[in-house]
């Protein structure tokens, strides 16, 4: 591109290079090939840093410019992909700047692997969701490239200034006059974010739950195949957890048989996956609250399957309902009795079992206490990094809370997550919920149309409900996708549970020592060998 000015290292999809395309051959432009590597890089020649505005997508990438010998690091709006870099002595006393896209790639390049000296806050429990938006990682001199930025850098630079691109308050739209007309903004927005993610040229399909957001996501898929947007996408496979609270096989099979389609439906047996357990740890590189196992076998079977990439329902939680933050939608009732009255009785029936009307009043009364207590005393609660930010200011109070998880605490981290589970495996996640139009449109209107009259994602299913059943479309209850731990240890092995094996390792004296500690280390000493990095 301009005669060998530019290289260029990509990790992600632009899904409308098509368009972009077209408009950078008005220009122009010749292309050679069909791929948006090409697009991308043709794009930054055009339009410079500016060109990020154009992509739909999720990416990492790096540009390198011969001429200037300056580099461009970017990364995509809401971090669907990574991007780590550290800073490493050469043989000449200066310093270079190496970059991956893991961690575990840029460990060869440094003097030590040593854990970060925050490493103790942010692997507690309490902290486990705080950082995924920060520069800070577990690993001593490894360092996060925050999303939504950007930077330059040459040669000789000692540190990276990142310039952010990108907030979603700054595309706030107006909402529309009424709650239809935003259905039917919705609907028309879900179904051309699913379309440009269905562009692809291998087999594409969904790990589906069963739960509401899978579900839409398929049926959506389904309903835009029949009109011949592509024919290969019936592929959904489903993660089952025989004889646990977790398993929604049920509700899987009903979405398949409403579309059409065989689901593969697969019983995740830890005991065939649990002699990985610390090679999974390792690829996964973070700490996590729950097991791994289930999503990367998933994303395995998945690939077994012949498929490469899937759309699956992602952010739609934290864009929605959050996780039981709908008791925060009480402070916009405005002590309003029947808005209240609303919220309460979504609240109570989305639990499992539900409160009595009691404990519910009482779970109402001691919300408003606390909350009026400390706005009274100006309580400096948990807030987002731009609150400051006008647009902030205009949203109601429970879309404040889930632009918090959704920017800063719970999507990035479960971004993350997925990114690994499906990156081990060569399966590639995309996220139609994620379309930076949709989440825009979203987070413009009002509490009222996420939740109410004892459902939440309001908007969603009145969007959604002509493609999908309706056992699914309404359905109440929530379970997330997790391991199912504590049936799994109390299971022996004769029933494919874990018993024995957690009962050997807590009587273990010496951890330090167990075979467990080797097969880690000898884990690590190959792997570090065999993952390559960008070095400038």
């Amino acid at each position: 591109m301009g005669g060998g000015q530019y290289s260029i290292v990509f990790n992600g999809e632009i899904y409308n290079y098509i368009e972009i395309r077209q408009e950078l051959k008005a220009k122009g432009y010749v292309f050679h090939t069909d791929s948006d590597t090409e697009v991308v890089l043709a794009s930054f020649a055009e339009w410079g840093e500016k060109c990020l505005h154009k992509f739909n997508g999720m990416w990492a990438f790096a540009i390198w410019n011969h001429t200037k010998q300056q580099l461009f690091l970017a990364r995509d709006r809401f971090g669907k992909k990574p991007l780590f870099y550290s800073f490493i002595k050469d043989d000449n006393g200066g310093e270079k700047l190496v970059f991956a896209s893991e961690m575990k790639a840029i460990y060869p390049f440094l003097q030590e692997v040593k854990p970060s000296k925050k490493f103790h806050t942010l692997s507690n429990i309490t902290h486990i969701f705080d950082y995924e938006h920060t520069s800070d990682t577990l690993i001593d001199g490894i360092y996060r490239f925050p999303y939504a930025h950007y930077a330059f850098y040459s040669r000789g630079d000692k540190q990276i200034k990142p310039i952010r691109y990108y907030t979603i308050l700054d595309y706030l739209t107006t909402p529309l006059s009424s709650y239809e007309e935003s259905v039917e903004k919705f609907r028309a927005l879900f179904l051309d974010s699913v379309k440009l993610r269905m562009r692809s040229d291998v087999s594409i399909g969904t790990a589906l739950s069963g739960g509401l957001d899978s579900s839409a996501t398929i049926c959506a898929m389904a309903y835009l195949g029949k009109n011949d947007v592509r024919k290969d996408w019936q592929h959904a496979v489903v993660a089952c957890f025989k004889d646990t609270p977790l398993d929604e096989s049920g509700y899987a099979k009903m979405v398949v048989d409403h579309i059409g389609i065989k689901g593969d439906f697969v019983e995740i047996e830890p005991l065939k996956h649990w002699d990985k357990i610390y090679e999974y740890f390792y690829l996964f590189e973070y700490l996590y609250i729950t097991s791994p196992v289930p999503m990367i076998a998933a994303y395995g079977v998945i690939k077994q399957k012949g498929v490469s990439v899937t759309l699956d329902g992602h952010g739609a939680d934290e864009l929605f309902s959050g996780y039981g933050h709908l008791i925060e939608a009480l402070w916009d009732s405005k002590f309003n009795p029947a808005i209240a009255f609303d919220v309460l009785t979504t609240l109570n029936q989305t639990r499992m079992p539900a409160s009595s009307a009691f404990a519910l009043g009482k779970e109402a009364f001691i919300y408003y206490v606390k909350k009026t207590i400390k706005h009274l005393i100006k309580y400096k609660m948990p807030t987002s990094q731009d609150s400051n930010h006008q647009n902030f200011k205009k949203l109601d109070y429970f879309s404040q809370q889930l632009y918090l998880i959704f920017s800063e605490t719970i999507l990035p981290t479960l971004l993350r997550n997925y990114d690994r589970y499906s990156m081990i495996n060569s399966v590639e996640i995309r996220m139609p919920f994620m379309d930076h139009r949709l989440v825009e449109f979203i987070f413009s209107l009002p509490f009222s149309y996420k939740l109410g009259k004892g459902y939440t994602k309001k908007l969603i299913r009145d969007a959604l409900c002509p493609f999908m059943p309706p056992e699914v479309v309404w359905r109440k209850s929530k379970i997330g996708f997790n391991s199912p731990i504590i049936q799994w240890i109390q299971r022996d092995m004769a029933q494919g549970g874990l018993k024995e094996w957690f009962l050997d390792t807590t009587d273990r004296r010496c951890s330090r020592n167990s075979k467990y500690t080797e097969i880690y280390h000898s884990i690590t000493k190959r792997y570090s060998q065999s993952w390559g990095a960008t070095m400038v």
